[in-house]
C-alpha cells in the first residue's frame, strides 16, 4: 500500500517542483529591483520598496495568494490556477528577497562604490560590475532559507485546485480513509525536496565564497 501512496503522490511532485521554479526566480527578478532601488534610488524609490516589503510581509501569504490569484487570473490577464498561483507566491517571496538582497548589497563595503568612481566608472557600472557580483554571494546563505520556505510554501497553490504534493495527499486520504499514511507520505517527499535544496546551494555558496585574507 505505502508503494502506491508514494507513487500516487509523487505524480504531483513535478508540479510543486514546477511551482517553485516559477515563483523562486520571478520573486528574485522583483526583489532584486526593489533591493536595488531601496538602497541606491533615492528617497521615493525608497519609500516604495519599503512600503512594498511591509505590505507584503504583513499579509498572510494565503490571503495574498487569493488576493492577487483573483486580479491576476480575473482582470489583468488570463491565466489557469497553476500560472496564477505560481506567480502569486513569487510576488509574496518578493519582498522577503528583496530584503535579502538589500542586506547583502548594504553588507558590501560603501568605499568600494568610491574606489569604483574614482577609477571612472560610473553608478551603475560600479553596482553592475563590482557591487552587486559580491552581493549575490553573500545573499547565497540566507537566500537558501527563502528558496525552501517557496518550496513549502508552494503547497499552498492546491487551494486553488493545483494537483501538487499536498492536493493529492488530500485527494489519497479522503478515498483511503487513510490520512497518517497519505499525509505522512507528501511531509516525508517535501523534507527530500528542502534537504536537497539545502544541500545544493550550501554546495554552491561554498564554491562562490569570496576569498579572505589572514
Amino acid at each position: 500500500m505505502l508503494s502506491n501512496f508514494i507513487s500516487y503522490i509523487l505524480q504531483g511532485t513535478a508540479t510543486t517542483i514546477a511551482v517553485t521554479l516559477i515563483a523562486l526566480p520571478s520573486g528574485l527578478l522583483v526583489g532584486l529591483l526593489l533591493a536595488l532601488l531601496h538602497t541606491y534610488g533615492g528617497k521615493v524609490a525608497n519609500r516604495f520598496a519599503a512600503a512594498y516589503s511591509l505590505l507584503m510581509r504583513s499579509v498572510p501569504p494565503i490571503v495574498l495568494l487569493f488576493i492577487l490569484y483573483f486580479i491576476l487570473s480575473g482582470n489583468l490577464i488570463n491565466l489557469n490556477e497553476f500560472w496564477a498561483g505560481s506567480l502569486s507566491l513569487g510576488i509574496v517571496s518578493s519582498a522577503y528577497q528583496m530584503e535579502i538582497l538589500r542586506g547583502a548589497l548594504l553588507s558590501v563595503g560603501s568605499g568600494q562604490m568610491t574606489a569604483a568612481r574614482a577609477v571612472g566608472m560610473s553608478r551603475l557600472q560600479a553596482i553592475q560590475h563590482i557591487l552587486l557580483p559580491q552581493a549575490l554571494r553573500l545573499a547565497i546563505p540566507p537566500w537558501s532559507n527563502e528558496a525552501s520556505i517557496v518550496l513549502k510554501d508552494s503547497s499552498l497553490v492546491y487551494a486553488l485546485g493545483v494537483p501538487e504534493i499536498l492536493r493529492r495527499a488530500q485527494q489519497l486520504s479522503a478515498t483511503t480513509q487513510q490520512p497518517f499514511l497519505a499525509y505522512g507520505t507528501a511531509a516525508l517527499i517535501y523534507f527530500v525536496l528542502v534537504f536537497a535544496v539545502n544541500r545544493g546551494l550550501d554546495y554552491l555558496s561554498e564554491r562562490t565564497k569570496l576569498p579572505t585574507h589572514p
